[in-house]
């Protein structure tokens, strides 16, 4: 298990501001599991009109940052950095649950594992917490294509 810092993850996705939502990989087992984290800060460029009263992280976006964990995940399995001429995409996201609003000031922890690879296509079991309390699940389906 390693930690991964942000220049090594960077090597791994393509997004950037304002859509990279990994900040950190806290340790990561390649072809089984890894754990990141995303500090949720007020100057998220969301947080002004969801919700000005009220600032709540996104549903979407917690998905969107578990999915971007298990395409580091999946890329370091196999031993690829990010290329130019492929993308990562979702396929398919089961049984989500949002159990707990994630609010500014959190740090998100991104818990993601690998249940299957057939044929190209990744399933993973994922979950995000915040204070050890568990705020979203998902099953994700994920695979890379060339563009």
């Amino acid at each position: 298990m390693s930690a991964m810092d942000i220049h090594e993850i960077l090597k791994y996705l393509p997004h950037r501001y304002p859509f990279l939502l990994v900040d950190k990989v806290i340790s990561i087992e390649t072809g089984k599991s890894i754990v990141a984290l995303k500090n949720v800060s007020i100057n998220e460029p969301f947080f002004p009109g969801h919700f000005p009263h009220h600032p709540v992280m996104p549903g979407v976006l917690i998905i969107e940052a578990l999915a971007q964990a298990a395409a580091v995940l999946t890329l370091k399995t196999e031993g690829n950095t990010h290329k130019e001429d492929s993308v990562y995409y979702f396929v398919g996201i089961d049984g989500v649950r949002f159990k707990k609003p994630v609010t500014a000031g959190d740090q998100l922890i991104l818990k993601v594992s690998i249940e299957r690879q057939i044929k190209g296509l990744w399933k993973y079991a994922a979950r995000a917490e915040v204070d050890n309390q568990l705020v979203t699940e998902a099953k994700l389906m994920c695979t890379s294509r060339s563009v």
